[in-house]
């Protein structure tokens, strides 16, 4: 099949959703108009809608090779077959039969779910995309609109480009995710677009929403494949042989890496918003994590700490000083608002003079505080969570 491009490819999904909608629709008129009781005879209007389906079901698409098949009984059959088990007096038989005249919407709601999963794989990337671009403009708002009155506006280009990524990611979510939290109120702001707006935005709206996008898109009901058919098989079988405590970190790509670090802190109590940040300087394209992270202290109250987090994906060599003193360096970038913990978080190690210049760093009167999550850390923390490491395919 030759390529094609994103555009087409919702073309073809939007089409795909289109007859689906109408074959809903059809199943739901076409059960409505099934008589009750006994009733022979023939109904044009019901014979009509029947046909109509099935020449719709000729336009849908296998997915994953599953084909949607659709068999709609004649009224007259239906009315013989109750005829027959009201004779025989079979309860249970009657019940099977009356589910059975349900199956195509049954199979309907089976070819939606397929096609929703499928759609989400297609968007994932960009609708990624397009979600950091909205983080990235409203990190950039915020710093202009600082000392301006409620009721003054937001500059046009920025508040052009919210409302572009806004309704991007409407189209790209269609009906195969259900609407993020406060999307609708984002609109709302997004139109008119005043300084009061873009603080509910950034705020309130953005917040939740983004959260709820998140959890959406990336499959939480998905399910990872099990070879064990059963698991008295799994004992009875009496494994034996050492712990495993190495993960295979060479299966993941740097952006798998990045995911995994993102998917830890989003899951983790005691850290709020998460959040990619594009690094378009970084020499090696990668992306660092901004998370807030929150110390609830009796005494003193929630206690709320700025945590710029950078993925190094190094398998082959460690984290030097000189490595360190660049991304302690490259944190002005996400400033303001001030960054308070530069987390590095390596799937290698760190040298023993990158370890005595962060333990310096520590010990000097410098508001940041730099932790190193080098590989063993990283293996003790997914120890504790073993849902990523099956996740990520880690043993």
């Amino acid at each position: 099949m030759e390529k094609t491009t994103l555009y087409g490819a919702l073309e073809q999904l939007e089409a795909i959703e289109a007859n689906l909608t109408k074959l809903e629709r059809l199943c739901n008129d076409i059960e409505d108009l099934i008589p009750t009781g006994i009733s022979f005879g023939s109904n044009p209007v019901y014979e009509d809608k029947c046909r109509a389906a099935l020449a719709i079901v000729e336009h849908m698409p296998a997915i994953d090779g599953w084909r949607l098949k659709l068999d709609f009984l004649d009224l007259d059959a239906i009315a013989q077959t109750r005829f027959d088990l009201a004779e025989i007096m079979e309860p249970t038989a009657e019940i099977s039969f009356e589910s059975s005249l349900e199956e195509p919407s049954r199979q309907l709601r089976e070819y939606r779910f397929r096609f929703n999963r499928k759609r989400r794989e297609l968007i994932r990337q960009t609708l990624d995309d397009a979600i950091d671009q909205i983080d990235r403009l409203i990190r950039e708002i915020h710093p202009t609109i600082e000392a301006m009155e409620p009721r003054a506006s937001i500059p046009e280009a920025p508040l052009a480009g919210l409302r572009t990524h806004f309704k991007e990611i409407t189209t790209l979510i269609g009906s195969s995710m259900p609407r993020p939290d406060r999307w609708t109120e984002m609109g709302r702001h997004l139109h008119f677009g005043q300084v009061g707006d873009f603080h509910d935005i950034e705020g309130v709206d953005w917040p939740a929403a983004k959260s709820s996008l998140r959890k959406n898109l990336y499959g939480q009901d998905d399910p990872i494949p099990v070879k064990v058919g059963d698991l008295c098989e799994l004992i009875a079988s009496k494994p034996s042989g050492p712990i495993p405590t190495k993960l295979n970190w060479e299966k993941l790509t740097d952006e798998e890496f990045e995911r995994l670090i993102f998917s830890l802190i989003a899951g983790e109590p005691g850290y709020e918003n998460p959040e990619w940040l594009t690094q378009t300087r970084a020499a090696d394209k990668g992306r660092d994590l901004s998370v807030t992270r929150v110390n609830r202290d009796g005494l003193s109250g929630h206690l709320r700490a700025r945590v710029i987090i950078q993925c190094k994906h190094w398998l082959e060599r460690s984290i030097s000083p000189a490595d360190v003193a660049l991304l302690r360096e490259q944190m002005a970038l996400w400033e303001p608002p001030r960054v308070d913990i530069l987390i590095i978080a390596t799937s290698g190690r760190f040298t023993t003079d990158a370890v005595a210049a962060i333990e310096k760093q520590a010990q000097s009167d410098r508001a940041l505080r730099i932790e190193m999550w080098p590989e063993s850390h990283l293996e003790m923390l997914l120890a504790a969570r073993p849902a990523l490491i099956a996740e990520f395919g880690l043993r």
